[in-house]
């Protein structure tokens, strides 16, 4: 069958730069050429025999040339697309956010030789191919007729007529073309899009070699489900800050895109949006219903491992076990105190983590949580920051967006869940029972499993960052003369120090306190059958490697001239554990020293630890 590119093609977009719909177009068919990967989308020539025009395929168009449908040299249908202007160039480009594969790659780029009133006629490679076949007259190639132009005048008309009687928003939407936020790049204009708020983040200052200013981030959700930050910086975010509201809908218009800065990303989208003092901003009210509500991705607990100190962000939801009384932190950036409180939660793999929850979240969403803790309300968090305190643990951010007893099919399920089977059931933090399975990826005691050689003999670990890794070994030293403790306040933790008056004066809380508790940290030495090594455990760990509490171990020292305190540390030694261990370095005198730190303690599961181990002798077997 004979193929043809539509005439003067290329003169029809320029002509129809912003299309309002795909039905309005006439049928628009030109040829690849100079088809090359531009990032993730690709870039080529749109040509119909005359004239040409650069253009690019929207990111995801990039599996149709991958697979092989869109080819260079070969015929595309295009059904919607925008021509943009080049601010910094006088050219034309064109992005083609939908087409269809009309006919593979061509022999040859087709040229303005052969003139038909319907069109350029050429056939395709392999049709050309069949020399010695001898056309019939029933073979005749077939010409593709353009569709008449449909005349968008009374459109046009009508729109004009009706313009001074809308509200903002919907002249908004009737005068401009609505984009959906997959078809917006760095290069385009002119653009509206139909969003809804779905988090928003708090006003913030700054300040740097230019000056200070201030700063706040949205995220918005087009009826797609696809999602992109904005931000707004001084004049802009001032004038947008009271507008935007969490939960509403907006046309917005006259923004900037850029590529998106992976270090501060929220969302999975490669670009971000700048919106400044003279984009515009409408409400859409009366056109919520159609653009999704937040939108939540759900880690299970269990496999928080991976996210351990990631820049990635994770959604949660869990069943509320417990709400800790607010308590005010003591920011080291700002020396500003900050209200926090815990919140410990379980899903359905029968495991805990605690979430902390800071400023607002933790003492209006906190308060409400610790009224109505007995009743084991459901939480869904979106938004937080894994870490590795006490092993794995949550934490809140000031985009993070709480919800209580939210109405998604999640919710509803774990709730269904617990009210039948959960509450009865054994819970265990994710920091003390992660999966021993190494294929899940979970960084549990299981998984980076080495020995002390592999770390001590290495003096450049964790010279960059914090490096992760699990041992099983022995506690073989504890020295007896040690410095074990100190005092801390038993509000912030922080040292204390003797008050002048009597009592103990923290500079934390800014208080005297009568009383005052000690807290653990321990050196000790471990050894397996590669190596050994000294490390550091703070409060937590060190009572379940000690097995009692500072406060017990001072009352044992000071007991017949210490014999029990000896004991203690005696029956301590040669227990076996597993340990999950963070690996940094520390300057001292100028010199740079290894520092392993114990991030969690767990004793040996003999039945685990045996799956372990026959699982890495079938990686073996398997390797051979």
């Amino acid at each position: 069958m004979g193929k043809m590119v539509s005439p003067n093609a290329v003169s029809t977009l320029l002509s129809i730069p912003n299309p309002d719909s795909a039905s309005d177009l006439p049928e628009i068919i030109v040829q690849v050429t100079n088809l090359e990967p531009k990032g993730k989308s690709y870039g080529f020539n749109a040509s119909d025999g005359k004239m040409k025009i650069k253009a690019i395929f929207s990111s995801r168009l990039s599996s149709e040339v991958i697979s092989g449908n869109i080819q260079n040299l070969g015929l595309i249908r295009v059904l919607d697309y925008t021509v943009n202007e080049i601010p910094s160039k006088s050219e034309k480009y064109l992005i083609i956010t939908k087409c269809e594969a009309v006919s593979p790659a061509l022999e040859v780029e087709i040229k303005d030789e052969v003139k038909k009133e319907a069109g350029i006629l050429l056939k395709p490679k392999q049709e050309r191919d069949a020399k010695n076949e001898v056309p019939e007259e029933g073979d005749r190639a077939f010409v593709l007729q353009p569709k008449e132009e449909v005349v968008t005048k009374s459109a046009a008309q009508i729109v004009k007529e009706q313009r001074s009687n809308m509200a903002p928003a919907a002249r908004m939407a009737m005068t401009r073309r609505v984009h959906s936020l997959v078809s917006l790049n760095p290069y385009q204009g002119n653009w509206t899009i139909k969003v809804r708020v779905t988090n928003k983040g708090s006003m913030r200052t700054y300040k740097n070699v230019r000056g200070e200013g201030c700063v706040f981030n949205v995220e918005l959700t087009d009826e797609d489900g696809t999602q992109i930050q904005a931000t707004m910086f001084n004049e802009a975010a001032r004038k947008f800050y009271e507008k935007f509201e969490l939960g509403k809908v907006y046309y917005i218009s006259k923004g900037t895109l850029k590529v998106a800065n992976k270090q501060f990303k929220t969302v999975k989208n490669d670009y971000e949006m700048t919106l400044n003092e003279n984009s515009e901003v409408e409400e859409a009210s009366s056109e919520a219903a159609f653009i999704p509500e937040t939108k939540f991705n759900f880690v299970p607990i269990d496999q928080l491992g991976p996210y351990v100190n990631s820049k990635e962000l994770v959604d949660v939801i869990g069943i509320v076990q417990s709400v800790s009384p607010s308590v005010s932190i003591r920011r080291k950036s700002n020396n500003e105190m900050v209200p926090k409180r815990d919140v410990t939660i379980a899903d359905q793999t029968k495991k805990t983590v605690v979430v902390s929850l800071w400023n607002d979240l933790a003492t209006n969403v906190g308060q409400e949580l610790l009224d109505i803790a007995d009743k084991s309300p459901v939480i869904a968090i979106k938004s937080l920051k894994v870490g590795d305190f006490q092993g794995v643990s949550l934490s809140a951010l000031p985009r993070s967006i709480l919800q209580v007893d939210p109405e998604i099919p999640e919710a509803k399920k774990l709730r269904c869940w617990y009210d039948s089977e959960g509450k009865l059931t054994s819970m265990a933090s994710v920091s003390s029972g992660l999966s021993p399975s190494t294929k899940s990826g979970a960084r549990s005691m299981y998984s980076d499993r080495v020995s002390m050689s592999r770390i001590t003999s290495d003096p450049s670990l964790g010279s960059d960052k914090p490096a992760f890794f699990s041992v099983r070994a022995y506690i073989s030293f504890i020295k007896p003369d040690q410095t074990m403790w100190y005092r801390a306040c038993k509000t912030c933790n922080r040292k204390v120090t003797d008050a002048v008056e009597g009592g103990y004066w923290c500079e934390g809380c800014q208080k005297n306190e009568a009383d005052c508790s000690l807290r653990y940290i321990l050196v000790v030495r471990i050894s397996d059958s590669g190596g050994e090594g000294f490390v550091s455990a703070f409060n937590q760990e060190a009572e379940q490697i000690i097995g009692c509490s500072a406060d017990e171990l001072d009352i044992l020292k000071s007991q017949e001239e210490g014999t029990p305190y000896q004991m203690k540390l005696k029956q301590v030694t040669w227990n076996h554990y597993l340990l999950r261990v963070a690996v940094s370095q520390n300057e001292y005198n100028n010199e740079k020293r290894q520092r392993i730190t114990v991030k969690a303690v767990a004793p040996v599961d003999f039945a685990a630890e045996s799956r372990y181990l026959l699982e890495e002798i079938s990686k073996i077997k398997g390797s051979h």
